[in-house]
């Protein structure tokens, strides 16, 4: 049984159409590229995926459950943790409260998030909106890890970081496959990107084009879909 599958997806942001069928599906223990220009509708297939969006057509499945109709909160239960473009911490919270707010049981705990963030450890008693853009970006791939998901989704996490924080972010990704964690990467930063992932899907205009592994992204192809 496939992880997620996702098949014809449609959406809309009132009357104008966003996605216009996007497919592709990945097993348990990938990591799965999405990629394509800005404006191409990486982010809306995520929302659409988390239930933030509700597609207009098509199918998501998570583990065999169409996940047509349900809240965003019950997509989040069944196993998928999702940190967002932006971050988004809750400010008024600490770090260590961030981290325990949506914990669920399972292996990720609060030592070992620290273990793998040990500059959260050190700021666990501080509040989330004091911290630099790229310690809150460590706190929120933690906090989403605190949720124990089957599936890990990072939507642009290392955008706007400073070249160390980016590398801290990308070593605690490849840490993450080792172990079998399945992700949903994001990202522009296509040299650190193809290191790790096990396939990719390319989007234009709503629409998937292409899918395939890494070593099949040829110029030809990075040129006509990912160029500026």
């Amino acid at each position: 049984m496939m992880l997620l599958e996702i098949a014809g997806l449609e959406t809309f942001y009132g009357r104008s159409q966003a996605l216009f069928g996007v497919d592709f599906a990945m097993d348990e223990g990938e990591v799965v590229a999405l990629m394509g220009r800005n404006g191409m509708g990486k982010t809306t297939t995520i929302r659409s995926l988390c239930r933030l969006t509700p597609c207009r057509s098509g199918a998501v499945r998570f583990r065999g459950k169409n996940l047509e109709g349900l809240k965003p909160h019950r997509v989040a239960r069944l196993g998928i943790g999702l940190v967002p473009e932006g971050r988004r911490c809750f400010g008024n919270l600490s770090v260590m409260e961030n981290l325990l707010v949506a914990a669920t049981p399972g292996p990720w705990t609060l030592d070992r998030v620290n273990r793998l963030f040990p500059r959260l450890a050190e700021r666990r008693n501080q509040m989330s909106n004091t911290l630099s853009g790229g310690e809150q970006q460590m706190l929120a791939v933690g906090r989403a890890l605190m949720t124990n998901p089957a599936l890990l989704i990072l939507d642009e996490a290392t955008e706007g970081l400073a070249p160390v924080i980016r590398q801290e972010i990308w070593a605690a990704i490849s840490m993450l496959k080792t172990e079998g964690q399945s992700i949903l990467i994001v990202d522009k930063t296509l040299k650190e990107l193809l290191k790790v992932v096990d396939r990719c899907t390319i989007l234009e205009r709503g629409k998937s084009v292409w899918t395939g592994e890494p070593s099949a992204l040829s110029d030809d192809i990075r040129d006509r879909y990912l160029g500026v």
